[in-house]
């Protein structure tokens, strides 16, 4: 099968899409396993990839490596460059996975409609569900690629920064979910990360990433939608967040499968709001 080249993709595929579409020749795999988490989840594979994937290295080469917080978007300047290393073209269409089941990937497809591109989706169950039902698999290797020509530009209408964040906690219009455990959302578990305080953002609502997966796998758009109802998001603009805004890439593209709300990521997450004391803490 040939993709069309359209206006986006859907959010998410099943490994039956991606075997009905491997072939076709504008069709970018990326593996996004990360080499650790501090979710305590375990991956199932680490050396074996989908043929052809190419490892997109958040870490290392897709953060902001100058911020003091951690997985902060780049630059668009180095997204581009790294984008076209991997021999991303504007016509490519994307589809990304982890070893995680569905961790690192959802903040990968975040990141690419943050800086323009809609052809993107995840890998619904990961390497898993690949592996799992006997489809073929290879080494994990390193390649070099032909340069793509990818040009993203950057959408602020899906990135928050603090004073954004700040200055939506009064409004009735806007709800911020928040993606962590919900002993350290209602600090009675320590954060993870040295130096930060315990507690949330005034005002947010906390939906634990784990909540809305099952076996690697997103629930069901039924079980979604009653997740997210219990906080009455109605029409407000969503603002997700979590420790370091991975997992709350996660709740957002849940309830992109079954809302229509403005939805944007707060980019610094409690990695900055934590470690900021200007910045009000609920607890």
């Amino acid at each position: 099968m040939v993709l069309k080249n359209v206006n986006g993709m859907e959010p998410i595929v099943t490994v039956e899409w991606l075997t009905n579409c491997i072939n076709d020749p504008n069709l970018i795999i990326l593996d996004a396993s990360p080499a650790s988490n501090v979710a305590g989840l375990i991956p199932e594979y680490t050396d074996i990839q989908i043929p052809g994937a190419r490892h997109f290295n958040v870490k290392n080469d897709f953060s902001d490596l100058d911020n003091l917080i951690p997985n902060m978007l780049p630059p668009v300047h180095q997204f581009n460059n790294g984008c076209q290393k991997l021999g991303i073209n504007n016509e490519s269409n994307i589809v990304v996975y982890d070893n995680l089941g569905v961790y690192m990937s959802p903040r990968v497809r975040w990141m690419f409609k943050a800086i323009g591109h809609k052809q993107v989706a995840v890998l619904d169950g990961g390497l898993s569900a690949w592996k799992n039902i006997g489809l073929p698999t290879e080494p994990k290797k390193e390649s070099a690629y032909g340069k793509g020509n990818f040009t993203g530009q950057y959408q602020p209408e899906l990135v928050k920064t603090s004073d954004e964040v700040l200055e939506s906690i009064t409004r009735k219009d806007v709800l911020v979910m928040d993606a962590r455990s919900k002993g350290r959302f209602d600090g009675t578990a320590a954060e993870p990360r040295a130096d930060l305080r315990s507690g949330r953002i005034p005002g947010s609502v906390n939906i634990p990433f784990k909540r809305v997966v099952e076996d690697g796998h997103f629930k069901s758009k039924n079980e979604l939608r009653e997740i997210f109802n219990q906080h009455q998001p109605e029409d407000r603009r969503l603002i997700f967040t979590c420790g370091s805004g991975i997992t709350a890439c996660i709740i957002m593209l849940a309830a992109e499968l079954v809302m229509t709300n403005p939805k944007a990521v707060y980019d610094g997450s409690w990695s900055e709001w934590g470690k900021q004391t200007q910045f009000p803490v609920e607890v």
